[in-house]
């Protein structure tokens, strides 16, 4: 009995030794169970949260937009292992969703299509003033109305004058003293000369032995009269001018060449155009000369052409629209990339360079110098290679998503913790709204002598009129805070820069998108902060120190959001040690902010903002 017990334990026992081992041999390996489910979940869940760049705060679960500014929200990037750690990762999947594409950067020729307005204008060196050259009444016009086209020779007017009646009665009696005192007939003879009386005139007064009672004044030059200024009975002295004439047989085509064009255009290039009242018609010229000094206001020089007219088709004032077809600057072909890979942060210009590895690809910011912009985009000085690879579009997903990273970002070249975004008026407050708050007041208070930089921007940018009535709500209370300062009232001028922020703040950034967006983000810190240190300032004169960073910046966010106001720019030379200042106004009358009544009228309009 014994053993049968003993063998009936052994037998359950290599039983379950068996079916273990064979339990063991077809059970799939753990390793391999693990790195299945690994990968299903990161294919499931590659962008677990949505955010957005200028409310990181934001943590969505699923694509869409911004509940704050309407953005379009970007996926976060799960933090993967980079053999470059300035960089930032981009899988296929969030560069397919943020639309990014690339180019390779190559070289091509650097010439470039300029078009061109203008404005025909008569030939300054063809004005002439007819003059009288003797004191009298005008008896009779010949001429009389503009516009009237005059022949060299053409008889004008007829002017009654006693001094010339006089003359030559001189003339007769120093005619009788001819052989005695020869003297004394020349300087009567030449007296009458010096009125341009002609000689065969005289011979005929001498002939007659009567004196002329009234003297015909003829054209001196041939072309229109375009001034009259003598109307028939008026007494007139000695050189007072009657028409002023223009010959418009050869004429003048002014056309607008911006500063960043200057350098393409040169004397002596050719220049075709049109003129939209002659169609069909095209017409052509060689700059004979431009502008040494660029206009202050406008940013344009004028490069002349001349050009023939004799059958008075081209008349002063007609508009122009012109070609000009650049050669090449320096080499022949240059490096050259697409505008829409350029990021502007006011001083520098960045692009992004992709990067391909094993590990996937990347994007790193890079510094570029820009040379001259060319038909496809800009020559590029210093910062790229040929054979390197750049985003064209996209960038700001890019730059955001780097922003997002701590990584170099045009907003933050070194990289660093993530900024907490922007409380905007109507906006939720909470943390983020007192965090905020709080690095305006301590940027504030020591940056009384260091304002913001004023964000400048060449483009401007297509938005929603609503967009534009709330930047024009700014403008006008801008205006009684400039008033206020003319009036030299530092409690007014902090009182009504309240009014000024709360329309700043009320301003809902969602009414923009893209670059747009972006671009209004820096204006807006401009304007926040400058009007903060108005409203916190009591000093007069720091006041007015602020009024000119905020003026300028106003200006430019007018300017490329394109808000009619009606208003004007205007500046003083003197301001600020002679450095000068602008400000703006709601009038043409210069009412000087910076100085109040001890320079009241000191200053220019410099532009009319429409």
């Amino acid at each position: 009995m014994k053993n049968l017990t003993e063998n009936k334990y052994i037998l359950i026992g290599l039983t379950l030794i068996i079916g273990a081992l064979i339990g063991w041999l077809i059970k799939p390996s753990s390793h391999q169970t693990i790195s299945t489910s690994i990968s299903d979940h990161q294919h499931e869940n590659e962008f677990e949260e949505w955010t957005c760049s200028m409310h990181p705060n934001v943590r969505l679960k699923e694509p869409g937009s911004c509940p704050f500014c309407g953005m379009d929200l970007i996926p976060v990037q799960s933090d993967e292992e980079s053999s470059d750690p300035m960089a930032i990762n981009m899988s296929s999947t969030s560069m397919q969703l943020a639309s990014i594409a690339t180019a390779v950067v190559d070289q091509s020729s650097n010439s470039k299509s300029i078009r061109l307005t203008g404005k025909v204008m008569a030939d300054e060196r063809r004005h002439f003033t007819q003059s009288s050259h003797i004191p009298g009444r005008i008896e009779n016009l010949q001429v009389n109305f503009t516009g009237e086209y005059v022949s060299k020779g053409q008889r004008l007017a007829t002017i009654y004058s006693p001094a010339l009646v006089t003359a030559q009665n001189e003339l007769f009696e120093a005619q009788k003293l001819k052989a005695t005192q020869p003297a004394l007939y020349e300087a009567a003879r030449k007296k009458l000369t010096f009125w341009k009386i002609t000689d065969v005139q005289i011979e005929e007064i001498l002939k007659n032995k009567e004196p002329i009672i009234e003297i015909p004044v003829y054209a001196e030059k041939s072309g229109y009269v375009n001034r009259k200024m003598v109307d028939l009975g008026d007494y007139i002295k000695q050189g007072a001018s009657l028409y002023t004439i223009s010959d418009l047989s050869s004429v003048w085509v002014l056309f607008d060449i911006y500063e960043s064009d200057i350098q393409w255009v040169k004397k002596g290039a050719q220049i075709e155009f049109t003129v939209s009242s002659l169609p069909g018609e095209t017409f052509s010229g060689k700059v004979v000369y431009i502008d040494p000094v660029v206009d202050p206001a406008s940013r344009v020089a004028k490069a002349r052409i001349e050009i023939r007219n004799p059958e008075m088709k081209l008349k002063p004032e007609m508009l122009a629209s012109g070609v000009f077809e650049s050669g090449s600057i320096g080499d022949e072909k240059s490096l050259t990339i697409p505008k829409s890979a350029v990021m502007w942060t006011g001083k520098r210009s960045v692009v992004y360079v992709k990067n391909t590895t094993d590990a996937g690809v990347s994007f790193r910011m890079r510094e570029v110098t820009l040379g001259p912009a060319v038909s496809e985009g800009y020559t590029i000085l210093d910062g790229l290679s040929g054979g390197e690879e750049i985003a064209i579009r996209g960038t700001f997903s890019i730059d955001a998503a780097a922003q997002l990273a701590g990584k170099p970002s045009m907003m933050n070249p070194e990289g660093g913790p993530v900024s907490t975004g922007h409380n905007h008026g109507g906006m939720p407050g909470g943390q983020e709204g007192k965090q905020m708050q709080n690095e305006t007041e301590d940027h504030s208070q020591h940056q009384q002598s260091d304002h913001p930089e004023v964000n400048v921007s060449v483009e401007n940018f297509e938005v929603s009129q609503a967009f534009k009535d709330q930047l024009k709500e700014i403008y006008d209370a801008y205006i009684p805070v400039k008033d206020a300062l003319v009036a030299t009232d530092p409690k007014v001028a902090a009182s009504t820069a309240k009014n000024l922020l709360t329309s700043i703040n009320k301003v809902d950034m969602s009414l923009v998108k893209g670059e747009a967006h972006m671009v209004w983000m820096k204006d807006l810190n401009v304007l926040q902060k400058t009007a903060e240190m108005v409203v916190s300032e009591k000093d007069v004169e720091k006041i007015r120190q602020h009024l000119s960073p905020l003026s300028d910046q106003l200006y430019q966010t007018l300017k490329k959001y394109q808000v009619e106001t009606g208003g004007y720019r205007q500046f003083c030379p003197m301001a600020f040690d002679n450095k000068g200042a602008f400000w703006l106004s709601d009038s043409e009358e210069v009412l000087n902010p910076y100085f109040g009544d001890v320079m009241l009228t000191c200053g220019s309009v410099e532009e009319e903002m429409n």
